[in-house]
């Protein structure tokens, strides 16, 4: 079965070849760990480990190395410790802790390596060292710049032109930078700020700029040159376009990624995400109303390239179909998804179409594979099933009663009795106790 991605730079689906099929690397750009996670970042988290899983059934899991790193050294950063009056390094761990057990709440992997900015400064060094030996950056007044005009395709990711891009774009105005699109690669600190020993001769202490710490990061674990690079569509400019500056200049390769993907945009309830709307929210404040499993499939069910409009109406309709998806699947399973399934995703992961194709897998010949895939996907039907327990109203009447008169419904369908079997269940509908007969039996739940 052939895997074809979408691929930012080509414009266009590809099918998918590794570099080297015994060791297919993808590098995702991860969190600035300086608050909690908004629920837009849980997007790329989820959408990137659908493809995780989906490349570890294809090629391997030990074949398949996944890199999300940890921004730690950041402006938001030490102005969030400055704030709030605390350590850099306090601020950043715990922030991690909490997006750690948020992702993990949502059903996602752990990356095969989470690297951390701070650990790889000698590698950011050694990029920047080799960029102002080749021309492709300069020291000015302690700061060392990459100098856009020296590459030539230089915008070829957004697709725009350089003179595009210097009239879009809000530019740093800087007396020592030689042209207006040329961007940080080294600063001096500041007081109180984190600092390093500098590179390119400057003798006062700096630290990285943000674009060259996902280069560095990206060359020690996956090296020069890697098969995926994704991340949000908000990261295409400028972030992603001055990593290929960076990395194709470093190492004079002609890609950084052979396949940049990108997921699309979130809106809430129709309208962008802010503060001042009043709906801007933390993957932990959703998972305080939300069970992970159903955040995730009510994310999956837009095509990760789509813009998607999170609304409650959706979380509902993800609850219901996991609710359905869990009845009808057999408890006995192991993580291999259906071929149906398989299929939708290799055509660059459409879980809508793969979401499709497990509603239909409800029937009994595909109880077995339905299983399999909630399995393959991460969904985890104890914690979606004591969630919904915990969270359901009441019964008008004691649970006792209502499996006393469940037996006496069961000895009148026994004995052909159906008229009295059908008064003792629209008697417990009426007090709000909603009976489900399968093979194996009958459970009741009180309605929502």
């Amino acid at each position: 079965m052939d895997l074809k991605l979408y691929d930012t730079l080509s414009r266009e689906k590809r099918a998918f070849v590794p570099i080297d099929p015994s060791s297919v690397r993808m590098y995702v750009c991860g969190p600035t760990v300086y608050d909690f996670a908004h629920i837009g970042n849980a997007r790329p988290v989820i959408v990137f480990d659908v493809l995780f899983r989906l490349l570890r059934h294809l090629y391997g899991e030990a074949h398949v190395k996944y890199v999300r790193n940890i921004t730690d050294v950041d402006d938001k950063i030490n102005a969030r410790a400055a704030e709030r009056g605390v350590d850099i390094r306090e601020l950043t761990e715990g922030t991690y802790a909490n997006f750690r057990d948020d992702v993990a709440a949502l059903g996602c992997l752990p990356p095969t390596v989470e690297p951390r900015a701070t650990e790889h400064i000698a590698e950011m060094k050694t990029l920047i060292e080799r960029l102002v030996a080749s021309g492709n950056a300069y020291v000015a007044e302690d700061h060392v710049l990459f100098s856009v005009p020296s590459m030539p395709d230089y915008g070829r990711l957004s697709k725009r032109s350089l003179d595009e891009l210097v009239a879009g774009a809000r530019v740093d105005v800087a007396p020592y930078k030689r042209g207006d699109m040329d961007f940080v690669l080294w600063k001096p600190s500041k007081g109180g700020e984190p600092g390093w020993t500098s590179p390119a001769g400057i003798k006062t202490p700096g630290r990285p700029g943000w674009h060259i710490e996902c280069s560095a990061m990206s060359w020690k674990h996956l090296g020069e040159t890697f098969d995926i690079h994704g991340g949000g569509i908000d990261l295409v400019f400028p972030h992603h376009e001055n990593e290929i500056a960076q990395s194709r200049c470093a190492f004079h390769t002609g890609v950084m990624a052979n396949y940049w993907m990108h997921n699309g945009f979130l809106q809430v309830e129709g309208e962008k995400m802010s503060k001042s709307l009043g709906n801007f929210f933390t993957i932990r404040e959703v998972l305080a109303d939300w069970q992970g499993d159903v955040i995730r499939l009510a994310m999956l069910s837009t095509h990760y390239r789509q813009p998607i409009n999170w609304t409650v109406k959706g979380l509902e309709e993800a609850e219901k179909a996991l609710a359905s998806f869990f009845d009808a699947a057999s408890a006995d399973a192991d993580a291999r998804p259906a071929q149906g399934v398989l299929e939708a995703l290799a055509d660059d992961l459409n879980t809508p179409q793969a979401i499709s194709e497990m509603h239909a897998l409800r029937n009994a010949s595909g109880r077995k594979a339905l299983a399999g895939t909630l399995a393959f996907f991460g969904f985890r039907a104890s914690a979606f099933s004591e969630w919904r327990e915990a969270r359901a109203p009441a019964p008008a009447i004691a649970p006792e009663e209502i499996d006393r008169r469940i037996a006496a419904r069961l000895d009148a369908r026994r004995q052909k009795n159906f008229a009295e079997a059908d008064r003792i269940r629209d008697e417990l509908a009426a007090l709000g106790v909603v009976l489900k007969d399968s093979k194996d039996g009958t459970t009741w739940e009180v309605g929502r």
